[in-house]
């Protein structure tokens, strides 16, 4: 940048003065104020675009390594000749663009500096974003449309014109990879996720009084995380009442909304977390492709909490102030305007009625709904005499078998995969538990625990374990195709 004055040691140290520029930390400041004294204090402001105008305050003769920059960077311009007419006009342009397209809300740079194929339509949610004199939008796009995307640009739009400077993603547990991976390769914005191993690694850092929410301007954190108050307290005291040039962005915003529809439903841990912790910051942004579960009241309770000069619960919600702040388009919608999502054709498949030729026993899907069926019973049989939480607990797993056969013949046999494999470690763990206790108690067959009213516990112990592998066999056979 220039010439520099090095520093040399602590006792040779020259001490700015005000207006100069110097480098410290690996950044560049402006220095506004000097206290002289045996530790002289020095007080600047960050010249850096990723940190511009914020203070410094250090004791000049403490630090490791200091730069005071020279003025004499002026005789340097021109040393290696000049650009060409072309090239420094294009350079012009890109600062006059800058400078407009910073106080312009019809003008866009986001979409320029990310490395996506980007659609007319994903335009519209950044336009509306821009009107608003805060960025409370409800992103409600169709599933596949690019509500990831559509939420990076308007966060990196804000970033750009600096009306944002700390943001914060909450989305689903599985999502944090994705989301990670989608900021950094499509729009080169790092973001850190906060869990309890980022925490640990804060805390043997800095020490263990560091609030971990202030070492990193951008977060991707679980939306379970934050109904758990060794992650939510802590983000309360940095937002404190209200923060300036924060965004918070809330994917499967669905979750946050009150489930029942009653006009003054109790609402979730994770709704009373969000309704504490969103009107903490000055923006927002919540993606959902289903808002709306079927209850006006949960929607508005929603929609207060995204808005809560525009809606309150329980008032019904008029199309006027909807309009202003949500964006709702189908699949449907985009291909009469713009194509390029195939239809889907749904064939219907009639089954004979009665004096018709019926389906053949064998067919796949009526053969394993049958060996499912027969599974969910010896289940049921098994939990007989377990509580009602168990039971329920065994009707959700097959209930959840039932809907993947449902859904295609792959998908249920993914998920049985993973079902069988489970079982087998239960198998596993509880006939090593019964030899390491050498239980004199009677082996826990497939369909159950034997007890003393059941007439296979009058067999020998031969010919209960010789049962119990039948069964076990019998089932995990029935279930391999």
């Amino acid at each position: 940048m220039g010439a520099a004055i090095p520093s040399t040691g602590n006792s040779e140290r020259i001490l700015p003065q005000p207006g100069n520029i110097v480098r410290v930390r690996t950044r560049t400041y402006l220095v506004e104020s000097v206290e002289d004294g045996i530790d002289p204090i020095v007080s600047g402001a960050c010249l850096d675009d990723d940190a511009q105008g914020e203070a410094l305050e250090v004791v000049w003769n403490l630090e490791l390594d200091t730069e005071i920059l020279g003025k004499d960077v002026w005789k340097t311009i021109g040393r290696n000749g000049f650009d060409p007419k072309r090239h420094f006009a294009a350079y012009i342009h890109t600062l006059r663009w800058n400078c407009v397209t910073a106080t312009d809300p019809r003008l866009f740079q986001a979409p320029f500096r990310a490395g996506i194929r980007l659609d007319a339509y994903q335009l519209e949610p950044l336009r509306k974003a821009l009107l608003l004199p805060r960025v409370n939008l409800f992103i409600a796009d169709d599933v596949g449309l690019g509500k990831t995307i559509e939420a990076s640009l308007i966060a990196n739009e804000l970033l750009l014109r600096r009306r944002v400077r700390e943001i914060v993603v909450a989305c689903p547990p599985t999502m944090l990879l994705q989301w990670k991976d989608e900021l950094e390769t499509r729009f080169g914005l790092t973001f850190q996720i906060l869990d309890r191993n980022y925490i640990e690694e804060v805390r043997q850092q800095h020490g263990f009084g560091v609030n971990p929410w202030t070492t990193f301007p951008r977060f991707l954190v679980s939306q379970r995380l934050l109904i758990d108050e060794a992650y939510a307290a802590p983000l309360r005291a940095w937002l404190d009442n209200f923060r300036p040039g924060t965004l918070l962005i809330l994917d499967e915003a669905h979750h946050a909304a009150p489930s029942s529809g009653a006009r003054y439903a109790i609402d979730s841990r994770i709704t009373r977390a969000i309704r504490d912790i969103a009107p903490r910051f000055e923006h927002r942004l919540f993606l959902s492709a289903t808002p709306h579960n079927g209850h006006s009241n949960s929607f508005s309770a929603l929609l207060e909490i995204l808005d809560s000069y525009r809606f309150t619960r329980g008032v019904k919600v008029l199309a006027s102030q909807l309009d202003d702040v949500m964006v709702r388009r189908l699949k449907e919608d985009i291909r009469e305007l713009e194509g390029g999502f195939p239809k889907r054709v749904v064939t219907q498949l009639d089954i004979p009625a009665a004096g018709e030729p019926a389906l053949r026993e064998d067919t796949p899907e009526l053969a394993l709904a049958k060996l499912l069926n027969e599974y969910g019973d010896i289940r049921a049989s098994r939990m007989a005499g377990a509580t009602k939480r168990k039971q329920a607990e065994a009707k959700l797993l097959v209930s959840g078998l039932q809907q993947r056969l449902l859904s295609s013949i792959e998908a249920f046999a993914r998920t049985l995969r993973v079902h069988r494999r489970t079982m087998e470690k239960i198998w596993a763990t509880e006939a090593a538990q019964a030899e390491s206790t050498e239980s004199t108690a009677d082996p826990q067959l497939v369909l159950g625990s034997l007890d003393a009213d059941d007439d296979r516990s009058q067999l020998s112990e031969a010919e209960q374990q010789a049962l119990a592998g039948c069964g076990k066999n019998r089932l995990l056979s029935s279930f391999s195709t």
